[in-house]
């Protein structure tokens, strides 16, 4: 039995260059999309963001001059809120951690915000922070990479960590009552 086609020779050169391409972009695709390997510099397993695992660690310029690096705050509890000026619960929130921040700061807590400076712009972050009176340190996440690392999902989001650097408790989204701080940061006091 014999099959005859009807592709004349000018359809089956398109339909080979047509497969040709395809094979090609799959090839790029491929290439271009794959996952990075973990660098041999990095040991352990890669951060996990989540409860009951260690904070990922990050060094980041201070809004006023110097730096702070998370994994030396070890030995103290510390709340860390994600941030950004343009972000209305986090600016409702804000005045709560604040006093928070004052009532538990002899007790050795530690609170810092981390303005997501990608996303926001410096001079916002220092209005932001002047106007509402803050007195707690503010890093500047200017490349994004630690909000990637906490795999950041919305704004404002709170990490609570206990003085081993483990987090204990997570908050996405807000604006977080005063009530709902303290009640965390007491359990972190509580730990040590």
């Amino acid at each position: 039995m014999k099959f005859q086609t009807n592709i004349s020779p000018l359809n089956s050169n398109r339909l080979i260059t047509i497969l040709t391409m395809m094979l090609i972009l799959g090839a790029v695709w491929t290439v271009v999309s794959r996952v990075p390997e973990p660098s041999s510099q990095q040991s352990g397993p890669p951060p996990n963001p989540k409860e009951g695992f260690t904070a990922p660690d990050f060094t980041l310029d201070l809004l006023d001059g110097g730096q702070l690096t998370l994994s030396e705050l070890r030995g103290h509890p510390v709340v860390l809120n994600l941030w950004a000026s343009w972000c209305l619960p986090c600016r409702s929130e804000m005045p709560a951690i604040e006093r928070v921040h004052q009532r538990y700061k002899d007790e050795g807590l530690i609170v810092v915000g981390l303005n997501l400076t990608s996303q926001d712009s410096e001079s916002d972050a220092r209005a932001f922070v002047q106007e509402l009176g803050l007195t707690f340190p503010i890093v500047l996440d200017r490349d994004g990479s630690v909000s990637v690392r906490y795999q950041l999902l919305g704004l404002p989001t709170t990490y609570f960590i206990d003085q081993s650097g483990i987090i204990r408790s997570v908050v996405v989204g807000g604006p977080m009552s005063e009530a709902t701080i303290q009640s965390n940061v007491e359990n972190l006091l509580q730990e040590k």
